[in-house]
């Protein structure tokens, strides 16, 4: 039998332990804020330098002018419509494969070895950099497809460079509708496909959204997979075809970079603004769309 006093030492020694878990968890805690700062206030900072730089610069002139040689006289114009005309591409190429997929490898593929070297493959496809699949667009849209350096091209390579996020995505918010829903539709005499496009489907969009979103972003700031594909750096006219070559804005704006003039660089800063304005349209559009969905199923 314990004792009162072995009791006592028991009392004590969780006291200890518990005091001792709670200035780990403040250490943790203080540790974690700190982090957030810092990384707040480099974030801050880069913005700061950015709109600090840029926002002078940028007037309906800047973005209704075509690139120049000289920087006062230099304008946007090509490239904000190459982005747009790009991302359209690419999200018309990459979400019905993506999503299709999706549904595919969730409600419709058997479970053996083949679809999980698939779910392997996509899943080490989300981490490999942007550069390789620049080389691959290279290889099959320029030269195997004979597409050249234009816009289907550079869109295309942005599509499957999005697919693995968009495609993971999909599949967890297709996971995460529960079960019942199926059963109950099933039960109730609707085929599989009648099951996936009329109740798991619409349930299921809000995190196939947030999955696009966060794939549009990556794609839309990228510049190194259409350099190795030949986009161009200097163009003074619009794309009227999806054959046509073309540039974007982070092409742009590396071009602008790399030249000795500080007015350039205030002209790559004011660009790096327009496409933070697209970005952040874009993504609002897109959370409009989940947050209506949300609320269309809620009730």
């Amino acid at each position: 039998m314990e004792t009162a006093v072995d009791v006592k030492v028991q009392q004590e020694v969780a006291i200890r332990r518990r005091k001792r878990e709670i200035w780990m968890e403040r250490i943790f805690l203080a540790l974690a804020w700190v982090s957030i700062l810092i990384t707040m206030s480099i974030l801050l900072a880069i913005l700061g330098k950015l709109f600090a730089d840029g926002l002078t610069r940028i007037s309906w002139q800047f973005i209704t002018s075509f690139p120049s040689r000289r920087p006062e006289e230099a304008g946007i114009f090509s490239a904000w419509v190459g982005t747009i005309y790009v991302m359209f591409l690419t999200a018309l190429i990459a979400l019905p494969l993506g999503i299709g997929a999706a549904v595919y490898l969730e409600e419709f593929s058997r479970r053996n070895w083949f679809t999980r070297l698939i779910e392997l493959n996509i899943s080490n496809l989300a981490g490999i950099p942007a550069i390789i699949y620049g080389l691959l667009g290279l290889q099959v849209f320029v030269r195997w497809f004979k597409m050249g350096e234009s816009v289907l091209a550079g869109a295309c390579t942005l599509a499957i460079m999005s697919l693995p996020v968009i495609i993971v995505a999909s599949r967890e918010a297709l996971r995460a509708v529960p079960n019942s829903i199926r059963e109950a539709a099933l039960a109730l005499g609707a085929t599989k496909w009648q099951t996936v496009r009329d109740h798991i489907l619409p349930l299921a969009i809000p995190g196939i959204l947030t999955g696009t979103i966060l794939a549009l972003s990556r794609a839309i700031g990228e510049a190194a997979p259409l350099v190795t594909i030949g986009a161009l750096t200097f163009i003074a006219f619009l794309p009227k075809s999806p054959f046509d070559p073309f540039t974007v804005l982070p092409i742009q704006a590396y071009n602008w970079v790399s030249r000795p003039q500080p007015e350039f660089h205030r002209n790559a800063a004011a660009a790096l603004i327009i496409l933070l304005v697209l970005l952040l349209l874009m993504n609002s559009a897109a959370i409009y769309l989940r947050n209506r969905y949300q609320q269309r199923w809620r009730i």
